[in-house]
């Protein structure tokens, strides 16, 4: 290769010869770049979701292929976010792809050094049987002067930013009145 054409692959004589004074297009382009293709491209669907992370409710597009996530990123027709996530709402495909992510349930035995993998079925049979006993074993029918209470004080709920307000509501009728519970929160404003 002759120095003539080393030094006409060289992005600023490009821009030179070419009149474009902000790089852009074909000068700012070299032989890779015109190869490539966003990833969302080869996805077989788009499906519309919302951002896990907190209680805004931010449009995601989310691009499947052969039941693969290919890519996730705003959506530009959602009301709320009109195409822009933050930073962890950007970092979604990460959350749902990574290698590090856990998917089995994990169990520590009381005074237990190790973590064990359980089936999900078992883990929520454990949750059940607890929540029934701490529920039976802190009842309380009636107070001292004998007024009607059926509440538990051996439960409490703390909900997370992710959860909207209907969300709540519903956590606050099956919490309240199916349960007996009365200590019902939210962290959102924290």
């Amino acid at each position: 290769m002759g120095l003539f054409a080393l030094f006409s692959r060289w992005p600023l004589l490009r821009q030179l010869r070419n009149k474009d004074s902000t790089a852009l297009g074909e000068t700012a382009m070299s032989a890779r770049s015109e190869k490539l293709a966003p990833r969302t491209v080869q996805a077989d669907k788009v499906v519309r979701s919302i951002c896990p992370y907190c209680a805004v409710g931010c449009g995601q597009k989310v691009y499947v292929k052969d039941g693969r996530i290919l890519d996730i990123e705003g959506d530009e027709d959602s009301p709320i976010s009109r195409g822009r996530l933050c930073p962890k709402g950007a970092a979604s495909f990460q959350l749902v792809t990574g290698t590090h992510r856990v998917t089995d349930v994990l169990y520590r035995r009381p005074r237990a050094m190790q973590w064990e993998r359980i089936p999900l079925h078992k883990a929520l049979d454990m949750i059940a049987e607890r929540v029934k006993q701490a529920r039976d074993s802190t009842w309380e029918s009636h107070d001292d002067k004998g007024r009607t209470l059926n509440r538990t004080l051996g439960i409490a709920h703390l909900g997370g930013a992710t959860l909207d307000n209907e969300e709540n509501y519903l956590i606050k009728k099956l919490f309240t009145g199916g349960l007996g519970i009365v200590q019902v929160e939210n962290q959102a404003r924290i």
